[in-house]
């Protein structure tokens, strides 16, 4: 359905107020974000503001579900231009397309990774909870394609269910009946590396000591696949 002049405007104005928050975020940090700067920046008085976005918490809420669900799309696409037999091949895109991705966009990763928000209250299951439930599904059905090999390296340790979120649980319970719970322990570490180094990064941590961090990330994406049992693809 076509949307009508007025509608198109206010969409316009409400992507508006979301670049200049995180323009915001970015100069001054977390803290920064206010409805009241945001109306100052764009010459627009508090009230009108308060019209898109009742409080700043709303704002924000939006912004880490926006964010959050631009990210996941972005890996899933990236995975999904391997073929569904290419384990090694879709874990390294997935990984390749989250650095691409939070390099583009690093306050996005700061907002959905990173600083929380001083006085920000999240909603009920925290912001951006049906992203967050994709990613994780995401990151588990790539270690349930590499578990056959992954199973002699990985399968010896002890977790039970009741060491994860019941969501969690359940998701991979139907999802991959006859997943052990040590692969949902391994697919969350497989987040932790494929996060762990990109943050470092993007924090400006690696920047005094190392000049060359799309490579320090390529080749600690290349020796995950390999734990994982799998070849790494030619790059």
């Amino acid at each position: 359905m076509t949307r009508s002049r007025r509608e198109r405007l206010r969409a316009e104005t409400a992507r508006e107020i979301k670049t200049i928050a995180l323009k915001l975020m970015a100069e001054g940090g977390p803290d920064a974000i206010s409805l009241r700067a945001i109306a100052r920046e764009m010459g627009m008085t508090a009230g009108a503001v308060y019209g898109y976005y009742a409080t700043r918490d709303d704002l924000i809420t939006t912004l880490v579900g926006e964010v959050y669900t631009d990210l996941v799309d972005t890996v899933e696409a990236a995975r999904d231009a391997r073929p569904a037999d290419d384990a090694a091949g879709r874990v390294q895109a997935w990984a390749g397309a989250l650095r691409t991705w939070a390099l583009a966009n690093p306050q996005g990763f700061r907002l959905v990774y990173g600083d929380p928000v001083p006085g920000y209250r999240p909603p009920e299951g925290g912001p951006g909870a049906a992203a967050r439930a994709r990613a994780c599904a995401g990151l588990t059905a790539l270690i349930a394609a590499a578990w056959p090999h992954a199973r002699a390296a990985h399968g010896h340790t002890s977790y039970q269910w009741s060491d994860f979120g019941e969501e969690l649980g359940a998701h991979v319970r139907a999802e991959h009946p006859g997943l052990p719970p040590e692969a949902v322990a391994l697919a969350l570490r497989t987040w932790g590396r494929m996060h762990g180094l990109l943050a470092l990064e993007l924090y400006g941590h690696l920047s005094p000591v190392a000049f060359a961090p799309g490579a320090l990330y390529r080749d600690e994406m290349r020796d995950l696949i390999r734990s994982l049992g799998l070849v790494p693809p030619v790059d």
